[in-house]
């Protein structure tokens, strides 16, 4: 018996929540922001040309949950993290209940970098990324951006903007438009893996 409730955590995110922890790591909360950053899956999508020799180029290959927990350990191993141990417990289960994933880039038998996130539906929320090899997460994110195109995702929720966000054309979204997408995205029937 678990102490978390899988279905609970689900509607947290069916809801238009995500989980935190604070600074230090005791309080886990659910969070919701006004504006929500979105990575495209159409045509607005782009990255620097830099990029392009290093996709190219075949220096790292992609996996979907080759090491999980690494992903999680990676995404979590910063200076301050919102990402804590109890947290990253939901993410495994989430990850047991077929929910969680990790995309991510490989160089030989190398975890290189990657992305964590969770798809429900047509939703994709990306919740973390995080890379040991320079432009490893770059790639994971070129590579995941065509899998949800190819799978037909409604959306990919980076959740909030950054300047990196920026660079591959992330644009926001208000609360009203994100919650009517995610109404849409619940009822469409994607598979990520």
């Amino acid at each position: 018996m678990t102490k978390y409730d899988v279905s609970a955590i689900v509607e947290g995110y069916a809801q238009g929540y995500f989980l935190m922890a604070d600074e230090t790591g005791e309080n886990l909360s659910w969070y919701s922001c006004g504006d929500r950053a979105f990575i495209p899956l159409d045509e607005r999508f782009h990255y620097p040309k830099s990029l392009q020799r290093v996709l190219n180029s075949n220096r790292f290959t992609v996996a979907i949950n080759r090491d999980f927990k690494a992903v999680v350990a990676g995404c979590a191993n910063r200076k301050t993290t919102w990402i804590s141990p109890q947290l990253q417990e939901i993410y495994w289960l989430l990850y047991q209940s077929g929910y969680a994933y990790s995309f991510e880039t490989w160089q030989g038998d190398e975890l290189a970098g990657g992305i964590l996130g969770i798809a429900i539906g047509g939703a994709f929320i990306g919740e973390s990324m995080f890379y040991r090899l320079p432009e490893a997460s770059k790639v994971a994110m070129v590579k995941l951006v065509e899998r949800l195109r190819d799978r037909h995702f409604v959306f990919f929720d980076a959740q909030i903007m950054n300047p990196h966000l920026a660079r591959f054309g992330a644009y926001t979204v208000s609360e009203k438009e994100y919650r009517s997408l995610l109404r849409l995205a619940w009822n469409s029937s994607c598979s990520f893996a």
